[in-house]
């Protein structure tokens, strides 16, 4: 891509954009936002009012960077990603659900790469923060004030609920599911589907749903396909000792 700004793009006059950035068609860019040296938006791109896109990071087709968020250096963004949409935050007050306002931001690392259609909540008062070199797949869904540790590994359609906080070096496989405000330690590995309600210490490696050791795990699964052969037995046994008492 030559560096340049298309004239079907729609820049804010307060907006800053590197002479050697790259902005296509049908890209909006509001006021105070920063684009730096390098970057590549491609069409269909938002990056709202006091956003910033670090040097040469690419947002793919139909990004959208709300305002406040920052995207680090050498970031790959896909099509279709949400940063910094509002956090699911709604109180009762015996009536009806009453929106609590997200005030935050989200900001991300450097060497970020974030797959189609994944979702980054804004905090509701400070920021969401995914650290450098974090990859995630497509279909991740980040809550709000979620912290995201450094080189972690998101698999799809994972989600992790709001303030959840997430060690360096994670790797969270496909369709796993953390409970809002817990900590998974450093280097935990948590394999597919796997339901974590509970702080994980530091370099465990964890299956199931409940989360449990995934050795344990892998011996819970032998006997969960046995139970209706072991109920069988039981049932059986039963009767013998009833048929003893009588005796």
């Amino acid at each position: 891509m030559q560096p340049g700004i298309s004239p079907m793009a729609w820049v804010h006059p307060d907006a800053v954009i590197h002479e050697q950035a790259c902005v296509c068609p049908h890209v909006y860019i509001g006021a105070s936002a920063r684009v730096f040296e390098g970057c590549t938006i491609y069409p269909g791109c938002f990056v709202g009012n006091g956003a910033s896109v670090g040097e040469h990071t690419v947002l793919h087709p139909n990004v959208v960077v709300y305002d406040g968020c920052s995207i680090g250096r050498h970031c790959i963004i896909h099509a279709g990603v949400v940063i910094g949409s509002d956090g699911f935050g709604f109180a009762w007050d015996g009536q009806r659900h009453v929106k609590v306002p997200q005030r935050g931001v989200v900001i991300t690392g450097d060497h970020v790469e974030i797959g189609s259609n994944c979702t980054i909540d804004r905090a509701a008062l400070t920021c969401t923060r995914i650290g450098s070199d974090v990859k995630m797949d497509n279909l991740v869904q980040i809550g709000h004030n979620v912290v995201v540790g450094d080189h972690t590994i998101i698999v799809a359609q994972t989600g992790i609920s709001g303030s959840a906080r997430i060690g360096s070096g994670v790797v969270l496989a496909g369709q796993c599911g953390v409970a809002g405000h817990i900590t998974i330690g450093d280097g935990v590995t948590a394999a597919g589907r796997t339901g974590i309600a509970a702080d994980i210490p530091p370099g465990k490696v964890i299956s199931g749903f409940p989360s449990m050791d995934h050795t344990h795990w892998l011996r819970v699964q032998k006997v969960y396909k046995d139970l209706p052969e072991l109920l069988k037995r039981v049932r059986d046994l039963e009767r013998k000792v009833k048929d003893l008492a009588k005796d």
